[in-house]
């Protein structure tokens, strides 16, 4: 009986310490992922070749308009867009007059975070892109750079985050909504992480569709 007990108590001490410890550094992987979050826009002056907006808020479009009626890129890029959304109505929501921007801008299907760094790259390659400065919210922007290194590894890619109002970046673990929401960011990054690892790892490359709508002239 005591010999059962002790194999019962020892299968039970192997299982959880291997639990205890990944979860150990789950936690810390997440606290240091929620610290390399930006705070502050990094580079606001630099000129690129493009501009990209990932799509998931106006805050985002209007932060890509605002870039680009200042010059910061000759044309602009939006991926994620909703199928059947054109150009000029895409400006008409962000309340923008179509005239001066329209032949400036092109927009993508994207579905997902991948899809966009994938559709995007394959835009940059038609329009011998070599440097965009990718617009997104800050919560969003790890993940994103990651996707987006390795669509367009020879690329030069500046981070422009935006701060949606209702994402609580300063002590984020004390509100529930923000918390939920870079728990989940988090969780989705070492899943990329861990798909981009085994793609490297097997000589693979992730294959996703790519659907990109040129500006109409």
């Amino acid at each position: 009986m005591q010999r059962r007990d002790r194999t019962q108590l020892f299968t039970a001490v192997n299982l959880v310490l291997p639990a205890v410890f990944l979860a150990g550094v789950w936690i810390i992987g997440l606290f240091r992922f929620a610290a390399d979050i930006p705070d502050k826009i990094p580079v606001a002056e630099t000129r690129t070749d493009a501009i990209v907006v990932l799509t998931g808020g106006s805050q985002r479009l209007r932060a890509g308009l605002k870039l680009l009626t200042q010059n910061r890129a000759a044309r602009m890029f939006v991926s994620g867009v909703y199928r059947g959304l054109d150009v000029r109505r895409l400006l008409q929501i962000a309340k923008r007059s179509p005239v001066d921007l329209e032949q400036r801008i092109s927009i993508g299907n994207a579905v997902d975070t991948t899809a966009n760094a994938i559709e995007t790259a394959a835009w940059a390659r038609q329009q011998g892109i070599a440097s965009i400065r990718l617009v997104t919210a800050a919560y969003h922007m790890p993940r994103s750079l990651l996707e987006f290194r390795q669509a367009m590894p020879m690329a030069t890619i500046v981070p422009h985050p935006v701060f949606p109002e209702s994402v609580k970046q300063l002590d984020w673990w004390a509100w529930p909504g923000t918390s939920a929401l870079v728990i989940s960011e988090y969780n989705k990054f070492l899943l990329a992480w861990a798909r981009h690892r085994a793609a490297e790892w097997f000589k693979g490359e992730p294959a996703a569709k790519s659907s990109v709508q040129p500006a109409t002239n």
